[in-house]
């Protein structure tokens, strides 16, 4: 399951292992197209990646301490250091091919 995080709780929830989170928004047409792209790799692949998604909106201080400037933007994190840093809608393919990198 995708899980949905806050700033308060983003450092934890992204600190160990391999992790990408997704900055959207409710209004934003190419993040909810991206969100069911995230639901089928958590599925395939979430014992290896931790999948979670955080609404720019309702939680500004992480994204703005990112300089994210455009949604979606996808961060890949290894054991809490940021690795990779996708912006736009990914296919899905394209972000198993990232993440393979990564994961153990």
């Amino acid at each position: 399951m995708v899980v949905d995080i806050t700033d308060k709780t983003f450092e934890d929830e992204t600190s160990k292992g391999v992790t990408l989170t997704d900055f959207w928004a409710t209004w934003c047409p190419p993040c909810k197209m991206q969100g069911p792209i995230l639901d089928q790799l958590d599925q395939e692949i979430g014992d290896k990646v931790k999948f979670t998604k955080m609404d720019v909106d309702a939680n500004p201080a992480t994204p703005t301490g990112f300089g994210i400037m455009s949604i979606p933007t996808l961060i890949i994190k290894k054991d809490g250091q940021v690795v990779e840093k996708l912006v736009g809608l990914h296919q899905k393919a394209q972000l198993k091919e990232v993440l393979a990198k990564y994961r153990d």
